[in-house]
């Protein structure tokens, strides 16, 4: 089931290639299946492309008070309902962000930051928007990292999140999971301390965090439940929440 959904966050190219890899990958990456009841937290939800346009007057009626949009992938893909998304969130009184998909073998996550900024992942102080996420995970067209070495997929990382600092003044939120975080970067801990974590594992327990990490911000926990797209919590309360989104700036 897994692996199936997680195909909905990617663009129509490679699908065939992407459900060999993922299928492989789904068990250990994101737990056995979905936990049979939402963990602790404030309630939220994301989304890309394959949901389309979203009834954001239901499912802020359901609960949900976050979500996070997919803006982009690589530097030739934009979610063609991004502004229905984004906006539409946003006008419900949802507090929202925008996360990229990332393709490290395509091009430098410094080129990639600026593709994302300038397609909708930026951050302004209006105390409803979250600093953009980085969606950095296995790789749905080929190799799991990308054909990158450990070394080189941290570098990488800190480009992306470094230029979107330079470019925002926010650190991007993290989106991983555990298993390809060991596998593809060696399990390193140096964007712990700036870059808030975003943990996918559908079950009932969040399982190990990445190193570094004592605690996550943000669980994916099921690819479908109450709201459209992923399920998720945020690991604290509303108040917290529009800190994040503040800055201290608003």
């Amino acid at each position: 089931m897994v692996s199936f959904h997680r195909l909905r966050r990617f663009t129509r190219a490679g699908l065939s290639t992407a459900l060999v890899a993922l299928t492989a990958a789904a068990a250990t990456a994101f737990g056995a299946g979905p936990a049979q009841a939402a963990p602790g937290g404030l309630p939220g939800m994301d989304v890309s492309g394959y949901q389309g346009n979203v009834n954001w007057s239901a499912a802020y009626s359901n609960g949900a008070r976050f979500a996070y949009i997919k803006a982009t992938e690589g530097t030739g893909y934009t979610n063609p309902y991004f502004a229905q998304q984004y906006n539409g969130s946003y006008n419900v009184g949802m507090i929202r962000g925008a996360y990229h998909f990332a393709l490290p073998d395509r091009s430098a996550g410094s080129t990639q930051a600026d593709y994302f900024v300038n397609h909708g992942g930026g951050w302004s102080k209006d105390g409803k928007t979250l600093p953009g996420a980085l969606d950095i995970e296995y790789n749905p067209y080929g190799a799991t990292c990308f054909g990158l070495s450990q070394a080189s997929m941290r570098s990488w990382i800190a480009s992306f999140v470094n230029e979107y600092h330079a470019r925002t003044g926010r650190w991007a939120t993290i989106y991983t999971t555990t298993d390809w975080w060991s596998t593809c970067t060696g399990n390193t801990s140096q964007f712990a301390a700036n870059d808030p974590l975003w943990i996918a594992r559908y079950s009932s327990s969040v399982g190990t965090l990445p190193a570094g990490w004592g605690t996550y911000s943000f669980w994916q926990w099921a690819s479908s439940g109450t709201f459209p797209g992923d399920q998720d919590v945020w690991n604290g309360t509303l108040d917290r929440l529009k800190v994040l989104a503040c800055n201290g700036a608003c």
